[in-house]
């Protein structure tokens, strides 16, 4: 059964069973599963009135709130195509999403109609803009409800049908817009379901953005799939996230190893009793081992770090029942198959060799939009996705992760892994977040770089550092050049860009 068709069924069965709570400043909106079926039919009678059809890209640049979710649900019913953005994308790039996809609707926060309405005007394939107020839910409500009654489609049956399409980060390029399938997002869902043990009586507290796949894939679907409830703030904030796992009380808890970070960092974070919690999980970026620890120490949790990426949602996943290992990010989950192999023969690699993560299984995309190269590029000639990933596995079946390929260092003909550099970084005292890269150099062919975002307050010399990881680790894997700054780029998620890093320290 499609994603779709089980939400419709979940609308009917818990219709007054909360499915979305969501707490703003001075006021809560509740919605039950009923009040959301409702909503989304008069959305899509919205829709259907502008002209929206199957195959039409209908772009979102909202911030998190109950329109988005209306909007994104009732496309997708219709066999339309949503295309959720990052509302912190300036002009320029919001021009290159709109142009790229060809999206013909495009609504937008009315607060930022100044700043974008001459950027619009460029692009030939946007028929309609519609700015709206995003607050609350009230304003779109009354919008929707001045829709002509219209026979609705039931929902999608056709699994190869695009329902989603989200433009990668483009490290590695002009970013490309992944195709995911009804079929892609329900064999996901089924896996997270069966590993994770999703329960109609769990309830979600969602801290992320939802225009990425976290967020809105992994968190929100998986709730309303289950037929759970999610409780969503706006923002992630420290002490109204751990206020909120005890007071509602919520049984999950999904976020990025930044949040995790931030939790133990609370100064009074051991006094939120969180044993009621059920499973608490990390992704999109690598756990550092001491939050790892910090986090079992503070709360009594271990938390479960898994892996994925835009092309396929969720991958691998350490167990919901059995052992969590710090550093690892688990077994494939059922219905998905893992390998590594030798980056340039792709032949696979025996068990504890390092090589390329591949992936293969019901949920992998179907293809970048309108770059046959690009996706061609993408598989290995026997099918199997072709992560960028760096890994190895175990011979018990786990998996760690090294990096990604595009990030792999050569130095005098030696491989560098910069997350081994970095775990050594962020073990000395004075460095407070780092990242390391690969600048071009003469002699060597690489230079291994290490940029550092000191501790407030604590003075470190470049030459300290460097001995640091010289007793850590080989010389050759030890930084020769050391960058401080004050803050490292990262994405909405926390993850450090460290192509905007080479492009700003490595002169090419």
């Amino acid at each position: 059964m499609l994603f779709l068709t089980r939400l419709q069924e979940n609308c009917r069965t818990y219709a007054d069973k909360i499915a979305i709570e969501y707490l703003l400043p001075g006021h809560t909106e509740a919605l039950t599963y009923g009040h959301l079926e409702t909503a989304v039919h008069q959305t899509m009678a919205y829709l259907q009135a502008l002209g929206v059809g199957p195959g039409d890209r209908v772009a979102l640049q909202l911030p998190k709130c109950t329109p988005f979710i209306f909007l994104h649900l009732a496309i997708m019913r219709l066999g339309a195509i949503t295309l959720p953005l990052n509302p912190g994308y300036p002009p320029a790039e919001l021009v290159y999403f709109l142009t790229n996809s060809g999206a013909s609707l495009f609504f937008a926060d009315a607060a930022s109609r100044e700043q974008l309405e001459g950027a619009l005007a460029e692009i030939p394939s946007l028929e309609r803009v519609i700015f709206l107020q995003t607050g609350t839910s009230d304003t779109f409500l009354a919008l929707i409800a001045e829709a002509p009654d219209a026979d609705l489609p039931e929902p999608p049956a056709d699994p190869e049908q695009t329902a989603l399409m989200i433009y990668t980060s483009g490290t590695t390029g002009r970013p490309k817009g992944a195709q995911i399938t009804h079929g892609n997002l329900t064999a996901n869902l089924n896996s997270l379901h069966e590993a994770w043990g999703w329960q109609e009586e769990d309830v979600l507290l969602h801290v992320l953005p939802i225009f990425h796949v976290h967020g809105l894939v992994v968190a929100l679907h998986g709730a309303l799939n289950a037929g759970a409830t999610a409780v969503l703030l706006p923002k992630f904030a420290p002490q109204q996230a751990l206020q909120t796992m005890v007071n509602k009380p919520c049984t999950l808890f999904m976020a990025v190893p930044t949040i995790h970070k931030r939790l133990v960092d609370f100064p009074d974070a051991g006094d939120y009793d969180l044993s009621h919690m059920r499973l608490l999980t990390s992704g999109s970026d690598r756990l550092p081992d001491d939050v790892f620890v910090k986090f079992q120490e503070t709360f009594g949790h271990t938390l479960l770090e898994r892996y994925g990426m835009t092309e396929t949602g969720m991958n691998l996943s350490n167990p919901l029942h059995g052992e969590r290992r710090v550093g690892s990010v688990g077994l494939p989950l059922p219905d998905v198959e893992a390998r590594v192999v030798d980056p340039i023969t792709e032949e696979p690699l025996p068990d504890d060799e390092v090589g390329e993560v591949q992936i293969r299984g019901p949920h992998v995309f179907k293809g970048y939009w309108q770059m046959p190269g690009k996706t061609a590029d993408a598989f290995a000639e026997d099918g199997w996705l072709r992560t960028g990933d760096m890994g190895l596995r175990e011979a018990n079946g786990y998996y760690t992760l090294k990096g990604r390929s595009k990030d792999l260092i050569i130095t005098g003909g030696l491989n560098v892994y910069p997350p081994e550099v970095e775990l050594v970084l962020v073990e000395h005292p004075a460095v407070a977040e780092c990242a390391v890269i690969g600048c071009l150099d003469e002699e060597w062919g690489e230079r291994v770089t290490a940029v550092i975002k000191p501790r407030q307050g604590v003075e470190i010399t470049a030459e300290e550092i460097i001995n640091h990881c010289r007793e850590h680790l080989v010389n050759y894997k030890a930084p020769r050049r050391v960058v401080f700054v004050e803050e490292l780029p990262s994405n909405a998620l926390g993850k450090v860009q460290k192509a905007r890093l080479r492009a700003a320290l490595c002169k090419e």
